[in-house]
C-alpha cells in the first residue's frame, strides 16, 4: 500500500472538522441552556404566558439570547411567547437583513424600528467620552415604549456573567458603590420587567457557541471613543483569570453571597440584625402556649 492511498481525503478531514464543531456546538449549548434554566429559577424570571419582547442588537449576546430562549421555550413546562426588536440606530454600515433572517429561520415574531439614535447620541456626548452609555440609554428607552404598547410582560436583555463582574468592579472603583446588573428588574413606574436570563453564562462560552452556530453577528459600531474603565476592568479581570482561572466564578458568587456583618452599610446592617432577632423570638416562642391558654 503506497503513501497516497494511506491519507486522508480532504472531503474526509472536512467532514470530521464539521462533526467535530457540531459536538462541540451541542455540549456548549446544553451547558448554556442549564445556566439559563438555573437563572430562571432562581428568579423567576418568566411565567406561564409571558410575552417577551426579546433586545436583538445584532452582538453574539443578543442572538444568542434569542436562539436559547426558543430552545427554552420548546421544552419549558410553562407556556410563554417571544418577539424580537431591533432598533435600527442609523449608525453607518448597519444592515439589518441577515438579522430578520436569524429571526425568520428561527420562527420568532419580530419587530425590527428605525430611530437615529446615533446623530442623537453624537450631539449629546461630550469630547473624549464614550457614546455607549447614552446609546444604551436611548435604546433602552425605545425598548420600554416598545414593549408597553405591545403589551409585552417582560423584556429580555443579553447581559452575561462577564457584564455582572465587571459592572460590579466598576462600581466599586470608580463609583463608590457595591451593585452591579440585577436578573430581574421592574421599572420605577411599574410599566415594564427586566430579566437577564444568561447572568450565569460565561461570556467565552457564548461567543464560541454564536461562532460554531455561524450566527450572523453584526460588527459593533464604529464608536469614536471607547469606554476605558469598562475596558480597564475587563483586562485586570482577564489578567487575574489568567493566573486563577476561578477569579471571574468567583466574583460572580460574591454577588449571591453578601455577609452584611463585614460590611459598612447601616442600613442592611440594622435591618440584618432586627431580621435575626425577629427570627430568634420567633424560634423562643415556637411550641409555647399563648398566656391563659389551658393544656387540657
Amino acid at each position: 500500500m503506497n503513501s497516497a492511498e494511506t491519507d486522508i481525503s480532504p472531503n474526509a478531514q472536512d467532514e470530521a472538522s464539521r462533526r467535530a464543531a457540531e459536538g462541540e456546538a451541542y455540549r456548549l449549548e446544553k451547558r448554556l441552556l442549564s445556566a439559563m434554566g438555573h437563572a430562571v429559577r432562581d428568579f423567576g424570571l418568566i411565567s406561564e404566558g409571558d410575552r417577551i419582547l426579546v433586545g436583538l442588537s445584532g452582538g453574539k449576546d443578543s442572538l444568542v439570547l434569542l436562539a436559547l430562549l426558543k430552545k427554552l421555550q420548546e421544552r419549558a413546562p410553562v407556556k410563554f411567547s417571544l418577539t424580537a426588536m431591533n432598533v435600527d440606530m442609523g449608525q453607518p454600515g448597519f444592515d439589518a437583513a441577515p438579522l430578520k433572517k436569524f429571526v425568520d429561520e428561527l420562527g420568532v415574531e419580530r419587530r425590527f424600528i428605525a430611530q437615529d439614535v446615533w446623530s442623537v447620541a453624537r450631539a449629546k456626548v461630550r469630547p473624549g467620552k464614550s457614546m455607549c452609555p447614552i446609546c444604551s440609554r436611548l435604546r433602552r428607552g425605545i425598548l420600554y415604549t416598545q414593549a408597553f404598547e405591545l403589551g409585552c410582560t417582560k423584556i429580555a436583555l443579553g447581559h452575561h456573567r462577564e457584564d455582572l463582574i465587571e459592572t460590579l468592579l466598576l462600581s466599586a472603583l470608580y463609583a463608590g458603590a457595591l451593585k452591579s446588573m440585577p436578573p430581574l428588574l421592574r421599572s420605577d413606574d411599574g410599566r415594564n420587567t427586566v430579566i437577564r436570563p444568561m447572568v450565569y453564562c460565561p461570556e467565552a462560552e457564548i461567543a464560541a457557541y454564536a461562532r460554531l452556530r455561524g450566527f450572523p453577528v453584526a460588527p459593533r459600531p464604529p464608536c469614536e471613543t471607547p469606554d476605558l474603565q469598562r475596558s480597564r476592568v475587563k483586562e485586570l479581570i482577564h489578567t487575574l483569570a489568567a493566573e486563577h482561572p476561578a477569579v471571574p466564578g468567583n466574583l460572580l458568587n460574591a454577588l449571591s453571597h453578601v455577609v452584611p456583618t463585614h460590611l459598612l452599610d447601616r442600613e442592611l446592617l440594622s435591618a440584618w440584625n432586627g431580621c435575626r432577632q425577629d427570627a430568634e423570638a420567633h424560634e423562643e416562642t415556637r411550641g409555647k402556649l399563648p398566656p391563659g391558654a389551658s393544656a387540657d
